[in-house]
């Protein structure tokens, strides 16, 4: 069970502060939203309708967006576009590395997907990009679906039109709330490419050692 922890170690502690912090954003969510909907003399609304509501979907799904798609485009743009020095980069004079080796089905411990080979090889090369894709595009449907049921909600209790799903993909508010939380994915993924360049964190993978030179790539 130790080993089982150990090896899982960062994964579990990611979860649970994912945990903490997904229950910590919906009973303070609720409270915001049951305030809103007393001020407007509206009947507030229990745990589990609130799970179904615009304003839930919407501000849960419009983070997860911006996550998968930011995690996405870094996967498949370090494929072929280079940061000299960083330690998120491929080393732009020998950019051939270990991940670009073709599969060896013979390898005793290789996954199954190597093994059987054919198109179920060929989508499992690509399967993390279309995994991070796919749940960009499923998050993304779920912020319009939700943030669009928030609009009309406010519509409704102003007495003004509401909009459809297709109407409503013209509507900036939408697109406020997803370049917004983009810019901010961007940054952070900038901001870690040009610093590891030049600042250390000892002991971290996502880091170079301490005395690699700026311009070398893993310090080797």
């Amino acid at each position: 069970m130790k080993k089982v922890l150990r090896n899982n170690s960062l994964s579990l502690v990611f979860f649970l502060l994912f945990l903490v912090s997904i229950v910590g954003q919906t009973i303070t969510g609720l409270r915001q939203y049951n305030e809103k909907m007393q001020e407007k003399g509206r009947q507030q609304v229990g745990l589990r309708q609130y799970l179904s509501s615009g304003h839930f979907l919407e501000s849960t799904f419009e983070n997860w967006e911006s996550e998968f798609l930011q995690m996405g485009l870094f996967v498949v743009m370090t494929i072929f576009l280079y940061q000299k020095g960083s330690s998120e980069s491929k080393d732009p004079d020998d950019p051939k590395g270990e991940e670009d080796r073709e599969p060896d089905p013979n390898k005793e411990d290789a996954p199954w997907p190597v093994k059987q080979g054919g198109l179920i090889l060929k989508i499992y090369k690509h399967s993390l990009t279309i995994a991070l894709f796919l749940m960009f595009a499923i998050s993304f449907g779920v912020h319009w679906y939700g943030s669009m049921k928030d609009y009309n909600e406010e519509q409704q209790l102003l007495r003004k039109p509401t909009e459809t799903a297709i109407e409503y993909l013209a509507n900036s508010r939408l697109w406020f709330e997803s370049f917004q939380n983009w810019q901010s994915e961007f940054l952070s993924v900038l901001a870690i490419i040009m610093l590891s360049v030049f600042l250390r964190q000892k002991g971290s993978p996502q880091s170079k050692p301490v005395d690699a030179a700026y311009a070398d790539e893993t310090g080797e």
